[in-house]
């Protein structure tokens, strides 16, 4: 779920970079993945990206959004609303049927 506390300005990010030191949090991260403690997201929109065997790019343009927001999806970081979720659905569930629109699409 997103954070609902207000982005860093750019001197709060420049502060927070300047005493960031990578090499642990890299190491902690591995650690805690060890450990069992990482978190795996679902994506339907992977799953249904998969399922019809279309590349990011080709997948985005089938559902008219950008290869940026169907990579917010597929990342967790972003949900899909509405038409866009019932299209994800119907991908999932029936890939056939949205291959069958894309063939049929001369554009």
């Amino acid at each position: 779920m997103p954070s609902k506390t207000k982005p860093l300005t750019e001197a709060q990010l420049a502060a927070y970079e300047a005493g960031r030191d990578i090499g642990s949090d890299l190491l902690q991260a591995i650690r805690e993945m060890k450990a069992g403690q990482g978190r795996v997201v679902y994506s339907a929109a992977i799953e249904a990206r998969k399922r019809t065997g279309l590349s990011q790019s080709q997948f985005a343009t089938l559902l008219g959004v950008s290869v940026r927001t169907l990579q917010g999806w597929e990342q967790g970081r972003k949900q899909p609303s509405g038409a866009a979720r019932t299209l994800l659905a119907i991908a999932r569930t029936n890939p056939k049927a949205v291959l069958a629109v894309v063939e049929k699409d001369p554009a």
